[in-house]
């Protein structure tokens, strides 16, 4: 049977190149970087070269990144030793009401310390308004985080634009680019972010490696306490080969990027035409244009989206409904209810996030295949109206 993955928001293949580079730091090169012997020196080296990588994939300084081991674990570390940090000033965090479960949960935890959170809503595209950032700024307010793009929906939120309002406010805003950097074009200088979170399984680094931006001067507490790693930042004994890898698929990124981008956007549209004229009552999600360029997402009315899953499964394809953090929850999704979104539609959501080496024959067998799919499922479904 043919197997095709369209799941790579998920997580992206490793690159040959990358794992080339990190096999030398699983065997031969295993000294602890904060050792004073070579041994140690060896890996201390091999540490800061992936430091200057990743710095580069955004524009960034080597001393402004600090690896971590995930995604999640970079917003929760940005949110709150950010609102902490700053909880002399104010009490007051702000946020878009689309955010990753990680950056959303670690504001609930901030809340039971006596933080206040105002989400701000979006429009039906998932799009974030800068003015409705400005108007939730109050004299409280000491961090803004509103993500780069949403890996469900796909959409780019104005970010430059966003940053420009929390600057001219005096309050340091955060973005989680996980879904972005290394996809599409991220410099964190000229959007004037003051904190980012990145993470490496997005673009064909090892699952396991994350980072985040700190723009120098930036206030934020230490999120793992007991060491002297990352800059006092975060404590204990660092993946090495991870990081060496994610500084690799970095570079890879940084060079090849454009023509990625190029090369899958056609792809992409071949999908979305596809399915939405093959099959009646499917909704494309998310901004039709300003979107990520491997990034097709839909709701099919009157199905489930885990039953679509397991059916496109059986027929080797392999897609997502939701984000990966939630797939598992049997809920809808509080970003396609974010953008005004019914309960039951946002129930039939499904994703499908493609790389280069995704074709076009790819998507001519999904396009196959779908139709028999949901014209399946809803024959058995109570809501779907019977002709």
């Amino acid at each position: 049977m043919r197997r095709i993955y369209f799941d790579h928001i998920a997580a992206t293949p490793l690159h040959p190149d990358v794992l080339e580079a990190m096999q030398p730091y699983m065997t031969e090169y295993f000294g602890n970087p904060q050792s004073l012997h070579s041994f140690g020196q060896d890996t201390a080296q091999a540490l800061e070269e992936a430091r200057e990588k990743v710095a580069a994939l955004i524009n960034a300084e080597a001393e402004e990144i600090y690896f971590t081991s995930s995604g999640s674990e970079s917003n929760n570390f940005a949110l709150k030793g950010m609102a902490l940090a700053q909880r002399s000033k104010g009490n007051h965090i702000v946020l878009s009401s689309i955010e990753h479960q990680s950056i959303l949960h670690s504001a609930k935890v901030l809340e039971k310390n006596g933080f206040k959170v105002t989400q701000i809503p979006v429009d039906k595209y998932g799009v974030v308004h800068p003015e409705d950032i400005g108007k939730a700024i109050t004299g409280d307010t000491v961090l803004v985080s509103v993500m780069w793009a949403n890996g469900e929906v796909g959409t780019i939120e104005p970010v430059k634009a966003l940053a420009e309002v929390c600057r001219e406010k005096g309050v340091p805003c955060h973005t989680d680019a996980v879904d972005a950097a290394g996809i599409i074009p991220v410099d964190v200088k000229d959007s004037g972010v003051d904190a980012l979170s990145l993470a490496g399984n997005q673009f064909y680094g090892p699952l396991g490696t994350a980072a985040l931006y700190l723009k120098k001067g930036t206030r934020c507490l230490p999120f793992i306490d007991g060491g002297i790693q990352e800059n006092g930042k975060r404590a204990g004994a660092e993946n090495i080969a991870g990081i060496v890898g994610m500084g690799k698929a970095a570079e890879i990124a940084r060079d090849e990027l454009s023509s990625r981008m190029k090369n899958v956007r056609p792809l992409r549209d071949r999908l979305i035409q596809c399915l939405t004229q093959k099959v009646d009552h499917v909704i494309l999600t998310g901004h039709p244009e300003t979107r990520l360029p491997h990034h097709a997402s839909f709701c099919v009315e009157y199905v489930e989206g885990e039953a679509m899953l397991l059916n496109l499964d059986m027929k080797g394809i392999a897609a997502a409904s939701g984000s990966a953090c939630t797939s598992r929850a049997l809920k809808a999704s509080h970003v396609l209810l974010a953008m005004g979104i019914d309960h039951a539609t946002a129930q039939g959501s499904l994703v499908f996030s493609l790389i280069e080496s995704n074709t076009s024959e790819d998507v001519d067998y999904l396009c196959d295949v779908f139709p028999e799919i949901i014209d399946r499922l809803r024959q058995m479904s109570p809501l779907y109206p019977k002709q």
